[in-house]
């Protein structure tokens, strides 16, 4: 479904969204499109996961490369602890059921608790340094995700839900994290020590253990079985995850029009859906898992009625040499290799749910920016000359054209002014000026050189922008002026929060936070910050987007003045709906329908009788009806 011209201007996200729309599913949801394919998958890792996990490895844990060898070591030492415990066990056996010491057994003892402080030693220094390793791949991993993701066109940010990129960058990352560490960590420790354990009792009683192991072929069965319903089900779970945060952020941002409308019933209706697909989803997961311990426990089971039933066999029959002492220490054994087997089982389940939430932070790599410095790109250009639109064709979807063959020049140093009804792509021209979009045809070009051929930070560091939505952060008004230029005085901030109206409100309001996007603040507060920061940042380029559209008659005209003084000597370009801001401008330009339909001064347009004749017939007497 393509966007309703009426709406292309305003609301360029939702354009954006419904175009992509018609497109193949974007990445943030890949894995739900995958998720119902998950239980044919015949190996237990997918090409894609191992992908992912050789990136894992090779980007964030491959320099820990030495601490990760020096946890291995520790490791180690705790299972063969557990390999000395189960000799000097059966040592303890012997000195008491035949005719060993009192000095014996107490050595003995002595040498046990040996063992494990040893091993309790290990179990403290392991999660210290894995915790560590992990948290530090966390960090480097969070690090990177923000780069890219600041690299990253508009479009992935107008089409991608902000609960997605949260849910990457804080709970997938978090949780990856603890699973590489200490999870992992004890996963390789309980693995060591099923080897070193299972390699002793072999080595003690090779037949009595190939009896106990006939179950292995269903506990592996039973992993596979777990893991992909486990897999398929994660990754539905995390994708209503991100569109339950998405819907929280929804409801905080629009509270006022929810307090305002009294809908707070349809909110908790609708957030409490969310709750319960949640719920749901996450159930099933946990059901999933929750096969696993008690399989295994009943394999267990059969294993030790193997074991007591094959060893007592052989304790009584002269044909072996098995004692009392001997099946004793083999049944604690296997205690030994069946425990940290029935954990190691349930971490190859989660391995599965964690592989799905490092495919999502993986996908977020997938996503390349088209907006670019091409290959000898220069910093280089007369920031004063004209600026043009060239046969410029543009549109948000394939079935919708906006622009078909625009052109028109802003005078260099002088103020323009473009107007008209809504969706006629005011607003879309200044993305296009800024290559917040590329054109699809055509070029916008400086002093005749295409924007195309200039650096990003160039061509955008030229320009002082005053936009209709207003980004105000939770701090005071002075750090929010300053935003644009850290580097300012303080001079200099106080000059721009004079000349934008401003400078009395932060005397009143001193360090006080604003709120969360500004929500201690009006319209014309927030509008009178931007202006004040266009102010500061000075450029020599300045786009003015609705910048009075909040602000009542009397402020609006002080603004006016301050907007005077800075457009002085400045190419400025501004996008009104009350066209009374615009009647001063050098050249106004009048679009409809992605069409230029009229331009030039104030009174020329009211002469022609034209559509901007019509436009401000109408908002005059809108005016004065009231």
């Amino acid at each position: 479904m393509s966007k309703p011209a009426d709406t292309q201007e305003t609301e360029p996200s939702q354009t954006a969204q419904e175009a992509d729309d018609a497109a193949p599913a974007p990445h943030a949801d890949a894995a739900v499109e995958q998720a119902p394919t998950a239980t044919k998958r015949a190996k237990f890792f997918s090409e894609r996961d191992r992908t992912n996990l050789r990136w894992l490895w090779t980007n964030y844990l491959r320099q820990k490369s030495p601490w990760l060898l020096v946890v291995l070591v520790m490791i180690l030492v705790q299972g063969v602890v557990y390999q000395q415990f189960l000799a000097m066990t059966e040592s303890g056996l012997r000195v008491i059921f035949e005719s060993g010491g009192v000095q014996d057994l107490v050595m003995i003892c002595i040498v046990v608790f040996f063992l494990f402080a040893v091993r309790a030693l290990m179990s403290y220094l392991v999660p210290r340094v894995t915790i560590w390793v992990s948290n530090d791949a966390v960090f480097q991993m969070r690090r990177d995700l923000i780069d890219h993701m600041m690299r990253l066109d508009l479009a992935y940010f107008e089409r991608t839900k902000s609960g997605a990129i949260i849910q990457r960058l804080v709970g997938q990352t978090q949780a990856l994290g603890v699973f590489i560490g200490q999870a992992t960590a004890n996963a390789v420790r309980d693995a060591v020590t099923v080897v070193i354990v299972s390699g002793y009792l072999i080595y003690k009683n090779p037949i009595l253990f190939g009896t106990a192991v006939v179950v292995l072929p269903f506990i592996i069965w039973l992993m596979n079985f777990v893991s992909e319903r486990v897999r398929e089900a994660q990754g539905r779970a995390e994708t209503a995850l991100a569109d339950y945060m998405n819907g929280i952020e929804e409801t905080v941002n629009g509270m006022r029009t929810i307090k305002i409308s009294s809908q707070e019933g349809m909110e908790v209706s609708r957030l409490m859906k969310g709750t319960g697909a949640i719920r749901d989803l996450f159930n099933r997961v946990q059901v999933t898992q929750a096969l696993v311990m008690p399989s295994i426990d009943l394999s267990s089971a059969f294993v030790y009625v193997l074991v007591i039933g094959g060893g007592g066999y052989m304790v009584l029959s002269p044909n072996f040499d098995m004692d009392g002492a001997g099946i004793i220490t083999f049944l604690l054994g296997m205690v030994m290799v069946f425990d940290p087997a029935r954990l190691l089982a349930l971490y190859f389940t989660t391995l599965q749910a964690n592989l799905v939430m490092l495919d999502r932070i993986r996908e977020l790599y997938d996503e390349h920016p088209s907006i670019h410095d091409k290959p000898g790109a220069t910093d280089q250009f007369d920031t004063g000359a004209d600026i043009a639109l060239e046969d410029v064709r543009f549109s948000y979807s394939k079935d919708q054209p906006l622009f078909d063959g625009l052109s028109m020049t802003f005078k260099g140093g002088q103020v323009s002014a473009i107007v008209g009804s809504t969706g006629s792509g005011k607003t879309t021209i200044l993305s296009l000026l800024s290559r917040l979009y590329n054109v699809k045809g055509g070029a916008v070009t400086i002093g005749g050189q295409s924007i195309a051929d200039l650096k990003l930070t160039a061509l955008r560091g030229s320009y002082s922008v005053v936009a209709q939505d207003i980004v105000i952060f939770n701090n005071s008004i002075w750090e929010n002026i300053r935003y644009v230029n850290p580097a300012a005085t303080e001079a200099e901030v106080w000059a721009a929060a004079e000349a934008a109206e401003i400078a009395d409100l932060i005397r009143a309001r001193g360090d006080a936070s604003v709120g969360p996007k500004g929500a201690q603040l009006s319209g014309g507060q927030k509008q009178r910050i931007a202006i004040a920061r266009a102010f500061l940042r000075d450029a020599p380029i300045l786009l003015l987007d609705e910048a009075t559209s909040a602000l009542d008659q009397a402020t609006e005209e002080r603004i006016k003045r301050a907007l005077n003084r800075l457009t002085r000597g400045k190419t400025t370009i501004i996008v009104a709906h009350r066209l009374s801001a615009v009647s001063d401008a050098d050249r106004i330009f009048v679009l409809e329908s992605g069409a230029l339909v009229e331009s030039g001064k104030h009174a020329e347009l009211l002469e022609q009788d034209g559509l901007y004749a019509q436009l401000y017939s109408a908002q005059k007497r809108g005016y004065t009806s009231r």
